[in-house]
């Protein structure tokens, strides 16, 4: 596989990953003892963890399927996490097959599992690439010898960008990328948001920092402006179990609070 060499899978388990406990939310058995410890604490603050990773997956789907209906034919996915089938090769796959598709993360267990985002249909290509969202200049170098930048390509970063502060260049890292991208091309964003629960946000955050990870909540009018210059899709920024449900993968969540997410899809034009 492109961007790594063979080399001994060391996976770090005396603290939790964000990967390992998004595996857990969704009913995984990839993850840990230390996963499903501060994934318990989190459900404390909110029970409805689950139902967010479920409906951010839903998202995933809807917007894949609806891209390739588009016609894009080139998917670049960072931030993959753990392979949790249908995968987003397999849904643009479907409608697609011979869509190309790059996953790029830095998990050690995501690489030991990079075989399940590997199966593509003969027509298409699939790639796995094990390195940092925050180095775009490595991950677009790599991505081009899969996909043809001069033709669109989607770039999906699904509930990756929370985990990066401003501090640490999510915006700079969103216009890098997108600056590479031709036009045509689509940008899928999917983040958590602190608008409905303050407080309960700011008590994630504050567990996330105390073991040494970033958790950074958006507000709507944040996660917008990753979007500018593009031309949004309707109906825009939108909680992410609103973004067009008639594409199905809708989930069912009881009660009338909304799941606390936000995603959005616009063209470069």
């Amino acid at each position: 596989m492109a961007g790594h060499e063979p080399q001994p899978i060391e996976i770090d388990t005396s603290k939790p990953h964000p990967a390992r406990m998004y595996d857990w939310f969704l009913g995984g058995k990839d993850n840990y003892p230390v996963d499903e410890q501060m994934a318990q604490q989190l459900l404390a603050l909110d029970a409805r963890g689950r139902d967010m990773a479920r409906v951010n997956r839903a998202f995933m789907h809807r917007a894949t399927r609806w891209l390739a209906d588009q016609g894009v034919r080139q998917f670049l996915d960072i931030g993959t996490g753990i392979p949790t089938e249908p995968n987003l090769h397999q849904i643009a796959q479907q409608t697609a097959p011979d869509a190309r598709i790059v996953y790029c993360d830095n998990d050690p267990i995501v690489l030991a599992h990079a075989a399940a985002l590997l199966r593509s249909t003969p027509e298409g290509a699939t790639e796995y690439l094990q390195v940092d969202a925050r180095e775009p200049e490595t991950i677009l170098e790599q991505a081009g010898k899969v996909l043809d930048f001069s033709k669109p390509i989607a770039l999906s970063l699904l509930a990756l960008l929370h985990f990066l502060d401003d501090e640490d260049g999510a915006a700079e890292l969103v216009d890098r990328l997108v600056e590479k991208l031709p036009s045509g091309s689509y940008l899928v964003l999917s983040h958590t948001t602190g608008d409905f629960n303050p407080e309960g946000a700011a008590q994630a955050s504050a567990m996330y920092k105390a073991r040494g990870m970033t958790l950074r909540p958006r507000s709507h009018a944040e996660l917008t402006a990753f979007f500018d210059g593009l031309d949004l899709v309707e109906p825009g920024v939108s909680l992410s179990a609103d973004w067009h449900p008639e594409l199905g993968e809708v989930i069912d969540v009881p009660g009338d609070e909304p799941i606390p997410g936000y995603a959005g899809v616009a063209r470069k034009p």
